[in-house]
């Protein structure tokens, strides 16, 4: 793949992977991404994945054929992109890993070493001159691990990013960006809004022509719908107007009452109402809708005199990855001692920024008049 005359793309594609990080289903696979930059100096930007070490290797003999790179540069350390720095530095022993400092740390951690004779480490704000290009390093530290540094070729104008700007899914499946980004970026990025932004105002003075990150398509065209949807989620602003209500239901009564808010939500004119129940769909899509959308309702019963499990894990993520700048809205139910809502709103607290909906529905084990009723003036609360 071309980028520009001189940026060469030598990643590959993963397409037996089930779960990336151990976790996340990825049924469209994932890209391990990797650059070369031709010039009086070559270099290669980010390793892949181990299972892809010849492949990658033989992309990269495909590009320069029998010139050697003068540089390897790291830009994250996660095995996923650093798995082949001892392959290559054996291909090309004459070769100069360039890094942050914390990262040789950790190359000593993985493999024993940290190439004390063939590094430079860089930190925010130094160059480096291939020729014709020059790098700038960027110090990106907690996007989303400590040693992470980006690089700015102010020659192309080009952003490597490192895991920022990436997302789920193979190069070779077209699939909409915005939808496998949002979920990449909150179930890894998520807890690191501060971080994140600090980043968007380093960018911010730069001139950006194309991003180039380690998961995920090149970004060449409209560069401010991304930086702009990474401004609003790094901020856990609302990115849409609608309802999100997740849910757990043992024998059907609280699913029922989730449908019928769902229906009553729609009636009263809500742009968007998602639905999702915790125990059977995907948690890291639930948790995107989370942070997606302004409102949430959060349905479950009292369960071993606490909450059903599935509903505790989906807090759980969500507190673990800074859930703030919400309307949250409770339905409870129980047989003989309903206190849902009192934990769940335990584990809210030290959330920021949250409002509590007023008109929260506790169901005595089925719906009934009474609450029935709640479950009306909920829906009409949460659509003002």
């Amino acid at each position: 793949m071309f980028i520009t005359d001189d940026v060469k793309y030598v990643g590959v594609n993963d397409h037996e992977i089930d779960l990336f990080e151990g976790q996340y289903d990825v049924p469209n696979g994932m890209a391990y991404n990797s650059y070369v930059v031709l010039d009086n100096k070559i270099a290669v930007f980010d390793s892949v994945d181990a299972r892809f070490g010849e492949e990658w290797l033989g992309n990269i003999r495909g590009v320069i054929g029998k010139k050697a790179p003068y540089y390897l540069i790291v830009q994250h350390m996660e095995p996923d992109h650093s798995a082949n720095i001892v392959n290559f530095m054996t291909a090309y022993p004459k070769a100069t890993i360039v890094s942050s400092k914390q990262a040789f740390v950790m190359m000593n951690q993985y493999f024993g070493t940290d190439f004390a004779d063939r590094r430079i480490i860089v930190k925010d704000g130094d160059t480096l001159s291939l020729g014709k290009h020059n790098l700038t390093f960027i110090g990106a530290p907690m996007v989303h691990w400590p040693e992470v540094t980006m690089t700015y070729d102010s020659t192309d104008k080009i952003l490597f990013s490192a895991d920022a700007f990436g997302k789920f899914g193979a190069l070779d499946v077209n699939e909409d960006w915005a939808c496998e980004a949002r979920r990449y970026y909150f179930g890894i990025v998520g807890k690191y809004g501060v971080q994140v932004q600090n980043l968007l105002k380093k960018a911010a003075v730069l001139d950006i022509k194309t991003i180039c990150p380690l998961h995920g398509p090149v970004l060449t065209d409209n560069l401010g719908y991304y930086i702009n949807l990474y401004d609003i989620w790094s901020s856990y602003g609302v990115e849409s107007e609608g309802v999100v209500i997740a849910y757990t239901s043992v024998y059907g009564h609280t699913k029922k009452a989730v449908e019928l808010l769902a229906k009553k939500l729609k009636e009263n004119g809500c742009p968007k109402v998602s639905v999702t129940d915790l125990a059977r769909d995907d948690m890291a899509e639930a948790v995107e809708d989370a942070f997606r959308y302004g409102k949430i309702v959060l349905a479950t019963t009292t369960y071993n005199g606490d909450i059903f499990p599935f509903m505790r894990e989906f807090i759980t993520h969500l507190t673990e990855h800074n859930f703030q700048n919400r309307t949250v809205a409770f339905i409870e139910n129980g047989s003989w001692s309903p206190w849902a809502t009192k934990v769940m709103m335990g584990m809210l607290e030290g959330c920021k920024n949250l409002t509590f909906a007023e008109n929260n529905v506790r169901i005595l084990s089925a719906l009934n008049a009474e609450s029935t009723a709640k479950i009306e003036k909920l829906a009409a609360e949460l659509c003002k």
